[in-house]
């Protein structure tokens, strides 16, 4: 299984070209990229590579490109980022088959949602799970220790204390697209 650095505990997350800049002069190796055209995500991840960054591609996010079992082959194919993000459970086997690491996006707005992502976890087996919203200490423990994969949290993460937060809840790290929570001092807290 592909997997995340431990000592990365914040994976920085870029929506626009002004964010991509500000995570290449960091010191993060992984970034997660989300989304783009599909047209730019070549010279995106080119780009990434040569500044000795590794790219998470957030696949439903990519605007040109369906998200679909052939469009995360392409994307493992000829894009080769480092892994794909997503919520399709078609996306998460397809980068499992082609070694990448392969994170399942999960938007846990009630207990019903929760229930069906548990489901969905034992069919796709990914090598991270996404929580969405990432504020939740008690539902990241749990999913963490229900589903026996590794966390990571994100979404409505504004604050260090949120980041402490889920990181003691047990995520292995966070993603977050603020940039001022890039610069914390949690990455070696454990």
């Amino acid at each position: 299984m592909p997997v995340l650095p431990d000592e990365q505990r914040i994976l920085p997350a870029a929506r626009k070209g002004k964010d991509v800049e500000a995570i290449l002069a960091s010191p993060y190796t992984y970034m997660v990229l989300l989304g783009g055209h599909v047209g730019q995500l070549q010279a995106m991840v080119d780009l990434a590579r040569g500044s000795g960054k590794q790219v998470l591609l957030h696949a439903d996010l990519i605007d040109g490109l369906k998200n679909d079992e052939y469009a995360a082959e392409y994307l493992c194919q000829s894009i080769r980022p480092a892994g794909l993000i997503s919520t399709r459970a078609s996306v998460i086997a397809r980068t499992k088959q082609n070694g990448l690491i392969a994170i399942q996006r999960l938007f846990l707005i009630d207990s019903d949602a929760l229930e069906r992502s548990y489901k969905l976890l034992e069919k796709t087996q990914p090598d991270y799970i996404e929580v969405l919203p990432g504020i939740m200490p008690d539902i990241i423990a749990e999913v963490k220790e229900r589903s026996g994969v590794p966390v990571i949290a994100g979404g409505l993460i504004r604050t260090e204390q949120h980041v402490r937060n889920a990181l003691s809840a047990g995520a292995n790290a966070i993603t977050t697209s603020r940039r001022s929570l890039w610069q914390a001092p949690y990455m070696a807290d454990r």
